[in-house]
């Protein structure tokens, strides 16, 4: 086990940031229920790694709470629950403990009725995710964020990247896979043909350099869901993204992805 301190989130999200300012680029967003090493510390912020995916980053530590050893490793060996509604609502022991809580959430320990954040216990309201899904149900969650609005860094239905949307609705499914494009395309068996695809897997697009910057879930048809602007579907060729209502390629195909067997 690391020897760093622990943490867990426990708003509904939180701002990471590249660099320990409110000024600074926002990166990623924390969920409620993900925990994290503490890196480093200072006055006001607090330089973190989340245990699923081991991003780092730089948080606000008024926006996180420590946790001890033990109950990180009971939470280790506990079901992952994941929240499966837009919305879920959360209520503590004091008056004021009614947080809203956003799909793609954690629920720690949680028994169908209540969860604990070690020394607090919650009950929740709202749907939940367990276990691993099929293609159609990885599909249904990826429609569940339709029209979701684009924010760099986020991963939430008020606010996600593309790579966050894939992150969260294969989490939703059952698996995790990393944090950026870049790295997710890295993960799975690689396809020659778009002919070859099956709902839920994923195509990857590159820059002008080479870079793989943007990813989406592949659909019946010849179509694609995918975050650019908002959660949205669009067109998928041998070229790329095609959107209609821009009468043009947006995106360039660089590779094609398959996570689930």
């Amino acid at each position: 086990m690391s020897s760093y301190p622990k943490g867990i989130a426990f708003l509904s999200s939180a701002p990471i940031r590249l660099e320990a300012s409110d000024r600074a680029e926002l990166t990623n967003v924390l969920l409620f229920g993900e925990t994290f090493d503490l890196l480093e510390q200072l006055p006001k912020w607090v330089k973190i790694r989340l245990h699923h995916d081991r991003y780092e980053g730089w948080i606000d530590r008024l926006m996180i709470k420590a946790v001890s050893d033990d109950y990180i490793e009971m939470l280790k060996n506990a079901p992952k629950i994941v929240v499966s509604d837009p919305v879920g609502m959360l209520q503590g022991p004091a008056p004021a403990d009614y947080p809203l809580i956003t799909q793609g959430a954690l629920l720690p320990l949680f028994d169908g009725g209540t969860l604990r954040l070690e020394d607090k216990q919650y009950t929740f309201e709202g749907g939940t995710a367990a276990g691993v899904k099929d293609r159609t149900a990885l599909v249904d969650y990826a429609f569940s964020y339709l029209n979701a609005p684009y924010l760099w860094g986020g991963r939430t239905p008020f606010g996600i990247d593309c790579s966050g949307f894939i992150q969260m609705v294969y989490r939703l499914s059952g698996y995790s896979i990393p944090r950026d494009a870049s790295q997710q395309a890295k993960k799975g068996e690689t396809l020659s043909f778009l002919e070859e695809c099956l709902p839920g897997d994923l195509a990857f697009f590159d820059n002008a350099e080479g870079a793989i910057t943007h990813v989406g879930i592949i659909l019946d048809d010849f179509h694609i869901i995918h975050a650019s602007g908002k959660v949205r579907v669009d067109a998928l060729d041998h070229s790329g993204i095609y959107n209609a209502e821009l009468n043009r390629h947006t995106h360039k195909l660089r590779m094609l992805k398959r996570i689930i067997s």
